[in-house]
């Protein structure tokens, strides 16, 4: 029997020849990822085990972008430890203030993820780096704890659904819409410990940025990972932000999948997801007269250049709704810098809005955009549980920069090609 992409990869770093699905194997990582609020619990795991160090000091990224810059003690603290320990144990990889970025952001940024690569992370939206051909999941603090110490991990290895996108984008569509739609119509547990498979020929109309949001959600699917095929483009990317040599896999001919879902990019419309889960999609035209108080564009799903440059495209020389707060955040410094240079920030502030360094914040129901009780958001992110940004009876819609920045001009929720 033949193996999915991800299958080939955990065989390759369990040093098997093959896997099947449900196998329990354990395999060498290539980087291990936490972020301010999971990785204090993991450095207090390590400290109760009889090791002496890490297993790698450049195989591990420590990326302080939750609360950062600091909100409160807590979370200073917190910053604190890990700063300690990056600097005890000689972490190549650590970010801080100044430097730092939304993790799933700024490590493709920085070259540290590659095709064929098994990583792991303390945050579910790990899962981002499968845009790039690699094998990249969320973890609990103590696995994060055990693979800094040992570089390695255990996996169930999953089965397979094939997604397979076909057609042509149309404007304004973005990959935020073509995994809303997925979710829509999977269900927020439709691919639960399974692995998401990207293939067709529709994938040559993505660029990296729609492939990394694609990627990012595939646990709000309850995905194990979602993974896409290694093209020219995704090897362009790698060229020109890494040194590390990177291995391309492919799906056998005969590999089995539990399930096939077609997306054609030729009817598909802006997506927006309603409270409060992500599978609760509606297409732009079945939205309705939906009033908002606040638009987010940002976070490790939407806060690429790509993003903002649609974003800045609608609301250039126009001004956002009187009364609306429009939060802007940029997922990295260098997008920050990017996107100054293009006149972007210069178009978000004149049109109303606030440019925030970059920063988890809001989407966590952190700081820099908490919602009060009965106040609604459009917001990029990933996620619209109750009480996520904010008040338990606060709402959360999920949608694409475009929907967000047309929105943001009107009020309400609105269809990008009609503002």
């Amino acid at each position: 029997m033949g193996m999915t992409m991800t299958q080939k990869i955990l065989a390759a770093h369990a040093g098997l020849e093959s896997v099947v699905a449900g196998q329990l194997i354990e395999a060498d990582l290539d980087l291990v990822l936490g972020n301010d609020i999971t990785s204090p619990v993991a450095i207090h795991e390590i400290e109760k085990m009889n090791v002496e160090g890490v297993f790698h000091k450049d195989k591990i990224a420590l990326v302080m972008d939750h609360f950062v810059p600091n909100k409160d003690i807590k979370s200073a603290e917190h910053c604190k430890c890990v700063r300690e320990f990056a600097c005890k144990n000689e972490i190549t990889n650590y970010f801080d203030v100044g430097e730092m970025g939304i993790e799933h952001a700024l490590l493709p940024e920085k070259g540290l993820t590659v095709a064929g690569d098994v990583i792991i992370g303390a945050d579910s939206h790990t899962c981002t780096y499968g845009a790039l051909g690699a094998f990249s999941t969320g973890v609990g603090s103590t696995d994060m704890a055990a693979g800094m110490a040992t570089g390695r991990a255990w996996f169930k290895v999953p089965s397979a659904i094939k997604v397979v996108i076909t057609g042509k984008k149309q404007k304004f569509v973005s990959g935020k819409d073509v995994i809303l739609h997925l979710i829509g119509e999977i269900g927020v547990d439709g691919a639960l410990y399974q692995s998401l498979e990207f293939v067709g020929d529709g994938i040559a109309e993505l660029s990296m940025d729609d492939r990394f949001t694609i990627a990012n959600m595939a646990i709000e699917a309850g995905a194990k990972n979602g993974i896409f095929p290694v093209d020219a483009l995704a090897e362009e990317y790698m060229k020109e932000h890494s040194k590390r040599p990177y291995k391309i896999y492919e799906a056998d001919a005969d590999a089995e999948y539990v399930r096939e879902v077609v997306i054609d990019l030729d009817t598909l419309q802006p997506t927006v997801a309603f409270p409060h889960l992500p599978e609760n999609t509606k297409t732009i035209d079945e939205v309705g007269d939906i009033a908002i108080d606040q638009v987010v564009i940002g976070s490790c799903t939407n806060g690429r250049y790509e993003d903002l440059a649609v974003a800045a495209e609608i609301l250039k020389g126009k001004k956002v709704k009187k009364g609306l707060r429009v939060i802007v955040i940029p997922a990295t410094q260098q997008i920050y810098l990017d996107a100054m240079e293009a006149g972007f920030i210069r178009t978000f502030i004149e049109a109303g809005a606030i440019v925030s360094t970059p920063t988890c914040g809001p989407c966590l129901g952190g700081y820099m955009g908490i919602l009060a009780e009965g106040e609604r958001c459009v917001s990029t992110t990933n996620r619209n549980f109750v009480g996520r940004m904010g008040h338990v009876n606060s709402e959360i819609y999920l949608a694409s920069p475009a929907v967000a920045a047309a929105s943001a001009l009107t009020g309400k929720i609105s269809d990008p090609r009609e503002v």
